[in-house]
């Protein structure tokens, strides 16, 4: 049985621990950074958002990891087969950057060297603002996209590690309608998001991490037959005993999952084959698909003691979900991600 929290509580208790891990589908426990009692090093804070309308996409990340801060923009191009990242770090960031408590409201804001990053909330919208310098072969990038229609339910999770102090408190939001453009590149490509058949997701993090973990995340927004629906898997985020971060999205509402399993093939070495099909499967019969890959996001990151390897796949999943009621929701090459990180950080 998974703990669902349904009022607002103190996320931390005097400890530093979490007063009660679970789930909700509302940001309902209190986050406060001064009330964290582990190493102030240790405490990482970040917004992360990913809009994709299957052809092509835009991923912006701001995230203050105390001992460094690290701002990245992707863009992506699904037909074409690439992608380009740009990921500057700054030091001893400490929380200087001013993350908000919540993610309903407070804005936040990079400005470094030739680049910025603005992530607001204007008039009941979300507004992204990114612009780089030099961002690849053919020039420099600018972006603004504005998302709307954020439904009501999402997931979120807070989980403890084995170690004392250390958590994560996560807010997952998926299907925001989104519009605008991208453009980039000395002649001005443009890349146009229509909120016809452009969606985002929000991955919101707060929390203190063991030094190595490995995690597993899914996630795809959209819609069937008109009507708004996604999910969000995934597993290595903490001690998951009281809840895992599974659910499915459908109409604004969320529908709580078990247990989802990664099965990414292998070679014949034993090592991850990213780019054949891979299958996703659950305990309770409720996620069964198939995915298939169009591109790995692959970031390598070694600097002295940190050390990153990022696979984020993206393509397109064909199966069933199933909704609390036991409605099935048969999807055939929904586009999404599923992605393997290895940290030591």
């Amino acid at each position: 049985m998974q703990h669902e929290i349904t009022k607002r509580i103190p996320l931390l208790n005097e400890k530093g621990n979490i007063a009660q891990p679970g789930y909700a589908k509302k940001l309902l426990w209190a986050y406060r950074r001064s009330d964290i009692k582990a190493n102030p090093l240790r405490i990482k804070e970040w917004d992360y958002y990913l809009i994709t309308n299957g052809r092509f996409g835009l991923a912006l990340t701001i995230a203050d990891n105390s001992y460094m801060g690290l701002d990245s923009i992707s863009l992506l191009n699904f037909e074409e087969g690439w992608e380009i990242t740009k990921s500057p770090m700054r030091v001893l960031t400490l929380g200087r950057t001013r993350f908000p408590s919540s993610s309903a409201k407070g804005d936040v804001s990079i400005v470094g060297k030739d680049y910025s990053i603005h992530f607001k909330h204007v008039e009941g919208k979300r507004v992204l603002i990114a612009q780089m310098k030099n961002f690849g072969p053919e020039g420099s990038l600018i972006a603004k996209v504005e998302l709307r229609d954020e439904p009501e339910e999402s997931m979120v999770i807070a989980t403890p590690f084995e170690k004392e102090g250390h958590f994560y408190y996560n807010q997952k939001i998926n299907c925001m309608r989104a519009s605008g453009s991208v453009c980039y590149g000395f002649g001005g490509k443009t890349y146009e998001f229509s909120d016809e058949d452009s969606f985002a997701v929000l991955d919101w993090g707060r929390g203190v991490w063991t030094y190595k973990n490995t995690w597993y995340w899914g996630s795809a927004s959209g819609q069937v037959d008109g009507v708004p629906f996604g999910f969000n898997i995934g597993y290595g985020f903490g001690d998951t005993s009281a809840a895992t971060e599974n659910m499915l999205f459908y109409n604004g509402k969320a529908h709580k999952l078990s247990h989802v399993s990664f099965n990414i093939p292998e070679k014949e070495d034993g090592s991850e084959d990213y780019m054949n099909p891979w299958t996703f499967t659950s305990d309770d019969g409720r996620f069964e698909m198939d995915f298939i890959p169009v591109l790995d996001r692959y970031s390598g990151t070694s600097v002295v003691v940190i050390e990153s390897i990022q696979h984020q796949v993206f393509g397109r999943f064909s199966g069933k979900a199933v909704l609390d009621d036991g409605t099935a929701i048969e999807i055939k090459d929904f586009f999404g991600f599923a992605e393997k990180v290895k940290n030591k950080w």
